[in-house]
């Protein structure tokens, strides 16, 4: 029965059939041979009880965060106070494209909204200025991967729910790999920079520098509110998300007043749309849970990896290698709701902690946005340069380098990520 449905889900994800379609249809036939017609009643309830756990309401919360900032002016005023800052480096206004992602990653925990933020804006100027379309959408698509990892991140929001994990704690871990990362890719562009000579921005101008700063104040303020309120215990993350798009509505309305009700309703529209395609996966992955729990399906994968391969190394490479595989043809909600449930048995029998296989899991994501065909961040950001995504993806391999080395360092080097998680924590 279990070998027929793989069969059935794989066939069906090959001819194109939605993911949440699929597990649905998988999760309540296996149900209903397990159970019989009865079983049936416990469907409604499944999906009801999937998308109603509390931790995922912020995922609605932090979509609709980022799509308001999306309409407003936040983005262009945290961009000219990055060019102000970095752009009289050779290769300044790459930098500023990562610098703004790393940024923008602290409110929204989306790379798709990272992207549709930035990539409007910095990839017409990087070309303007004679950056070439693939490497504006390289650098605009693999730094915008960083509000994955680096907190608050919507993927952690949903492994934190299926593995119960501390979110905060995860969150809290994503800290390190995720500056490191930023940091690499800030070398990387200022290599390339050099060998191209590739052009500066505005001299260094302290008084402009001021004047941006003090234009951009309350938008900086955001990440403060959010990440301060959530690590100083005074909200939850879903709570935390709640005050992102307070804040986010009043800077809009109240403060600079370039959200109007049009916009408000535009950003609206787009966070409904978004939250309705990961909360429908959500919600069916629920019910393929509950079949593959009855079939002791995960239970029983884990019992026999764990005969087979031994040591804990060797364990997490393979983990690594579907992961990644999985990550070149699914989307990242996808992966996670279909594949954690069945293999973080495995990792918790070899001893792994689940804190540390979320930020595998994360990274591994992370990695599958950059990679063709399905490569969702990716393609965004190759839609807004107009470039083909085959070259795109020639100009992105040093920042997939970068994406791999943290994947590597937090796969076999736990203590780096994980340090702070351990000194406030445990």
């Amino acid at each position: 029965m279990i070998a027929l449905l793989t069969v059935i889900l794989f066939a069906m994800v090959a001819i194109n059939v939605p993911i949440a379609v699929t597990l649905g249809i998988i999760g309540t036939v296996g149900h209903l041979a397990n159970t019989g017609e009865l079983g049936l009643y416990d469907m409604p309830l499944k999906l009801f009880e999937g998308a109603t756990n509390f931790p995922l309401i912020a995922i609605p919360l932090f979509v609709l965060a980022g799509a308001l900032m999306n309409t407003t002016g936040i983005s262009a005023r945290l961009i000219e106070l990055a060019m102000a800052l970095i752009g009289f480096v050779r290769g300044g206004l790459a930098m500023v494209n990562v610098a703004v992602s790393m940024f923008f990653a602290e409110i929204s925990g989306s790379a798709v909204a990272d992207v549709a933020a930035t990539g409007s804006v910095m990839i017409p100027a990087m070309k303007k200025r004679g950056y070439s379309p693939a490497f504006a959408a390289a650098v605009t698509s693999s730094s915008a991967s960083l509000a994955i990892i680096i907190p608050p991140s919507i993927p952690m929001i949903l492994y934190a729910a299926f593995a119960d994990v501390s979110v905060v704690q995860l969150f809290v871990a994503g800290i390190v790999p995720g500056v490191l990362g930023g940091f690499a890719m800030l070398c990387v562009c200022w290599l390339v920079a050099r060998r191209y000579n590739l052009p500066r921005e505005a001299a260094f101008d302290l008084v402009n520098l001021g004047r941006k700063f003090w234009a951009a104040k309350y938008a900086l303020m955001l990440p403060v509110i959010i990440l301060g309120g959530i690590f100083g215990g005074l909200v939850t993350a879903t709570e935390g998300a709640g005050l992102a798009v307070l804040a986010a509505a009043v800077i809009g309305f109240g403060i600079h007043r370039d959200l109007d009700i049009r916009r408000f309703h535009k950003a609206l529209i787009e966070g409904v749309m978004q939250t309705g395609a990961v909360m429908l996966l959500v919600s069916t992955s629920a019910v393929l849970g509950l079949f593959l729990t009855q079939s002791q399906v995960p239970q029983q994968f884990a019992a026999w990896a764990v005969a087979a391969v031994e040591n804990k190394y060797l364990v997490l490479a393979l983990l690594n290698g579907l992961l990644l595989l999985l990550g070149v043809f699914l989307h990242g909600a996808a992966a996670i709701v279909l594949v954690v449930p069945i293999v973080l048995p495995l990792a918790l029998a070899v001893g792994v902690d689940p804190l540390h296989f979320g930020l595998i899991v994360t990274l591994n994501l992370a990695i599958g946005q950059q990679t063709p065909p399905v490569a969702s961040v990716l393609a965004t950001s190759c839609s807004i340069a107009k470039v083909d995504m085959a070259r795109a993806t020639r100009a992105n391999w040093p920042f997939i380098g970068i994406l791999l080395g943290a994947l590597l360092l937090v796969t076999y080097a736990p203590a780096v990520p994980l340090f702070l998680v351990e000194y406030f924590y445990r």
